[in-house]
């Protein structure tokens, strides 16, 4: 069958991207820095073979000839999803690819101490090139996609979605957040602040105890550091990592959480179809939507926090305590804190929209050549000044330099945050509509009965089916904001 024939060049893909994960997680945590150059050659050539492979002409005819066999369910969506990829791959050349690959790396490794040292110059030529390299890569898709460039970049993180659906539900949180986030600071219950400093080691501990707790198998994944948390790696070997504040552990622990609920969807994917694309995750909006459940919905709520309170007392301080700063009534009330700060993997639920929406503005102006690199930090200092009345001018770090995507090259992720957002406040209303004790269970220690819902419900279907229908199917309702909206004002607003 030429299905069989197709299937197994697509293991051959999967070994080699598999690779091409651990490369970059290496990179991003354990490389020295003198490795630089070589890695980013050699993620290139990794980057152009996959590309080239998934790209043959012979995996186009092998797909065309699977698609009229008698296929099962599984397997006409793998063939599917493969001749989409087929199309993308065919209409990027592969030194484009490669090129891109190569620029984002040393940009990327460039950014890091940039960053640090607040030096928006010593990056900004190596940016304007990934830019003009992703504009290459977009048109080029665009053209053989029959859509927009920007789409054309959106599809590749999020399949199916477009600008056409992004921008309603923008309009949407751009109406209605600024008076909730008004709402929500003028009425927030005051909170003790808890002082440190914590050192890297109880931290990290807590982080440990925290993901075992939720169900990561660190028989299969591991806990790291990067100057920019992330999870990475695949479902059988799940990487992610965290940095870590003195000043402030909560910082370093909502991150943790945050990764482990990426890296649960990861290591919940149907292990017979590894290797192939139908049993990848299904793509980065129900991705975001899976980490933001965790860390949002779950781990920022009175129930969570009742439980999780004696292990952060017992990690941080070495014994349990009743001092008033580390109950959990405090903890609720430091942890759903809402204020208009600069960074945006730091922000609360309500500010945290606005911080995309002023990313997704800037990067399609980008994108479409009305926005220079040499203009950006004045952009970006105008939109924080619009969105949240605060000003980075000359503060590179804490402006454009903060996020580590457009110098990686990934453009057109960030609408991904926000839809993830949305979906996770509509998976988790449907969640506990369905499991009365959920809350109790939570309170308890017991993340069992939720986290058997979500594999149930989402992380076994892979890509078997579009993520619309996946919440469709998991909610019974069509995706819209008023979940979102709901806990917003229920957590923040009542």
């Amino acid at each position: 069958m030429s299905y069989d024939a197709l299937h197994e060049r697509y293991q051959r893909i999967g070994h080699l991207e598999h690779a091409q994960a651990m490369l970059s997680w290496d990179e991003a945590t354990m490389m020295p820095s003198g490795g630089g150059a070589a890695r980013a050659e050699a993620l290139a050539t990794l980057v152009g073979m996959i590309h080239d492979l998934a790209a043959a002409p012979e995996i186009g005819e092998l797909a065309e000839a699977a698609a009229n066999e008698p296929l099962d369910a599984w397997q006409a969506a793998n063939v599917a999803l493969i001749q989409r990829r087929w199309q993308r791959a065919r209409a990027v050349p592969t030194d484009l690819a490669t090129a891109l690959s190569k620029a984002g790396s040393l940009c990327e490794q460039a950014w890091r101490p940039a960053r640090g040292a607040n030096d928006w110059q010593a990056v900004a030529g190596q940016l304007d090139e990934v830019i003009g390299l992703t504009r290459e890569t977009a048109q080029a898709l665009a053209d053989a996609l029959d859509c927009s460039p920007y789409d054309a970049l959106l599809d590749d993180y999020e399949p199916g979605l477009q600008q056409a659906d992004v921008d309603p539900v923008f309009d949407e949180l751009r109406a209605a957040l600024p008076a909730l986030i008004d709402r929500a600071i003028a009425n927030q219950p005051p909170h003790s602040a808890i002082a440190g400093p914590f050192s890297v080691p109880p931290q990290e501990q807590l982080g440990r105890a925290l993901m075992a707790a939720l169900g990561f198998d660190f028989e299969r994944g591991r806990l790291d550091v990067s100057h920019h948390p992330f999870c990475g790696g695949d479902p059988s070997d799940t990487r992610i990592t965290t940095r870590y504040n003195d000043a402030d552990f909560m910082e370093s622990m909502f991150a943790v959480l945050h990764e482990t609920g990426h890296a649960l969807y990861e290591q919940g994917l149907p292990a017979a179809w590894r290797g192939q694309p139908v049993g990848d995750s299904r793509g980065m909006a129900l991705h975001e939507s899976q980490s933001l459940i965790m860390e949002m919905q779950v781990c920022r709520s009175r129930a969570f926090l009742d439980f999780a309170a004696p292990t952060i007392q017992r990690c941080l301080l070495g014994e349990t305590t009743q001092a008033a700063q580390w109950r959990p009534d405090n903890l609720t009330r430091l942890a759903a804190k809402v204020e208009r700060g600069f960074i945006r993997v730091d922000a609360d639920e309500l500010t945290y929209p606005l911080h995309v929406i002023l990313r997704y503005e800037l990067e399609t102006a980008l994108l479409d050549g009305s926005l220079t690199v040499a203009d950006l930090p004045d952009a970006w200092d105008a939109a924080m000044r619009r969105y949240l009345g605060l000003s980075t001018a000359g503060d590179f770090a804490n402006g454009v330099m903060q996020d580590v995507h457009w110098f990686g090259g990934l453009i057109g992720y960030f609408p991904t945050y926000t839809f993830g957002a949305v979906i996770a406040a509509q998976l988790f209303q449907a969640a506990k509509a369905r499991l009365p004790s959920l809350e109790d269970a939570i309170r308890g220690g017991d993340f069992s009965v939720l986290l058997e819902w979500l594999r149930a419900n989402v992380h076994s279907r892979g890509s078997l089916l579009p993520t619309m229908a996946v919440v469709a199917e998991a909610t019974g309702e069509e995706l819209g904001t008023a979940a979102f909206l709901r806990h917003l004002n229920e957590r923040y607003c009542a």
